[in-house]
């Protein structure tokens, strides 16, 4: 779970567009965010394995 602060100041507009950086709306993880599905590494997995996420099924080989 992120600081509650950082996910306050990402919020913010920023003096600078390139300034702006995305975070995961649900933990507010900064790192390994994926824009197509709008969350973090962590939250997608595990929506993903509850089924929550159509279309995303676990990959087998």
């Amino acid at each position: 779970m992120a600081k509650k602060s950082m996910m306050i100041k990402a919020a913010r507009p920023k003096k600078f567009s390139v300034r702006n950086y995305n975070r995961c709306p649900l933990c507010g993880r900064s790192r390994g965010y994926y824009r197509k599905f709008d969350m973090c590494r962590i939250c997608l997995r595990k929506l993903a394995l509850d089924g929550k996420i159509p279309g995303v099924v676990k990959s087998s080989w």
